[in-house]
């Protein structure tokens, strides 16, 4: 359960950090999260896992939602495979995957929200891991699936196209009193177009901008939507308990709207007529420092995260008149400052500055950077 008050710089703010304020609001008190969460784990006469059933659900003031519902088969001979069906989380990159009741800062990136809304989708899963602890792979993990793509936003799946999602991950190796893990991620998917209309960067003239491709086998067709990503992580053991540092970096090719880059649960319409289709290539990071301070009761935590929907064009260039360039080709970076206090292993209070910048551009109202940082105030209870 996470009940937590928090403060913004103006009324209205639009934010990454537990979703944006009310019009005449810049102060709240909310639930950011109340889950409950069941496992069913039918073991082997050997003890190993044979069947694991999964029911999460998560209770606010915002309403009830399903976060997790799916079995996972365990293959019993050699202890190595399974395989996942149902709704659970997208096995894509580090922060995607850390659970929200063990993450250090309050949320996800905002490159993480927008790319991957609510983490989960529906799909199936393969998975390659060796859980006997003699075996010498045992610190290997590779998962491989394939998703309807629209996540949990989406009451139905709205094309017929499929994201193949997969992750490499080592898990902690540990040399001396240092432990090294990471993975690499790849997504390739894509959704349908709407309509005819396609628009992609053209660099070759003294203006970049959108140029339609109007072609009539564009209805229907599929628009790319393929990341990459890569990321490492490594803690330190000390007296005064642990310093870890993370990185993390995602690339591709993202299909959106004038006004979007998010995945959409739906096919994206106006007043029910479909959109024309953006193309966009971006990228992104995200950057933690961990260190304990005294003991383990007291952390510092520091954060630094950009994503950048549209790499092939400039600040400077956004908002010239006839490159069809919007708010949504910003760029966008925060710093998160925080401190955490652990009562015990199951509670804590986390105090978070979010300093949120976006580029200065030509755009009416992005000339300069918006007054849209954030301060949360959180206790933390998990059982």
């Amino acid at each position: 359960m996470q009940p937590q008050f928090q403060v913004a710089q103006k009324d209205g703010t639009v934010s990454y950090a537990g979703g944006n304020f009310s019009q005449f609001s810049r102060s709240r008190f909310m639930l950011r999260r109340a889950r409950v969460k069941i496992d069913y784990l039918l073991r082997s006469k050997e003890k190993m896992p044979r069947t694991l059933f999964t029911f999460q659900i998560d209770a606010t003031e915002r309403g009830v939602i399903v976060r997790d519902m799916f079995i996972r088969l365990f293959e019993t001979w050699k202890n190595n495979f399974s395989v996942s069906a149902g709704l659970f989380a997208r096995p894509f990159g580090f922060e995607v995957n850390h659970s929200s009741s063990s993450r250090e800062t309050p949320e996800r990136g905002r490159m993480s929200q927008i790319l991957m809304p609510g983490e989960r989708d529906l799909g199936v899963m393969f998975s390659f891991e060796p859980l006997k602890l003699e075996s010498k792979l045992n610190k290997i993990k590779f998962d491989a699936g394939f998703f309807n793509g629209q996540g949990v936003a989406g009451l139905t799946d709205f094309d017929s196209y499929k994201d193949f999602i997969s992750r490499l991950n080592i898990r902690p190796h540990s040399i001396g009193n240092i432990d090294l893990s990471g993975g690499l991620s790849l997504l390739r998917g894509g959704w349908k177009n709407g309509t005819k209309y396609v628009y992609e960067i053209n660099t070759s003239g003294s203006n970049k901008m959108f140029m339609v491709d109007s072609s009539e086998k564009n209805l229907g067709r599929y628009s790319p939507r393929h990341y990459y990503g890569a990321d490492v992580q490594v803690k330190l053991n000390h007296n005064w308990g642990e310093t870890e540092w993370r990185a993390e970096y995602w690339f591709g090719t993202q299909p959106g709207t004038i006004a979007s880059t998010a995945n959409p649960g739906a096919l994206p319409t106006s007043n029910g007529i479909p959109l024309p289709t953006y193309v966009r290539h971006f990228d992104g990071a995200f950057f933690y420092f961990l260190q304990n301070i005294i003991n383990t009761k007291h952390q510092l935590l520091i954060k630094y995260d950009w994503y950048d929907p549209n790499i092939k064009v400039k600040k400077d260039e956004i908002g010239k008149p006839g490159t069809n360039l919007s708010s949504t080709d910003i760029q966008y970076s925060t710093l998160g400052i925080g401190y955490v206090y652990h009562f015990n292993p199951q509670t804590k209070i986390i105090f978070y500055y979010d300093f949120v910048r976006n580029e200065a551009t030509q755009l009416t109202g992005y000339t300069a950077d918006l007054p849209d940082n954030i301060l949360t105030c959180r206790i933390q209870f998990k059982f």
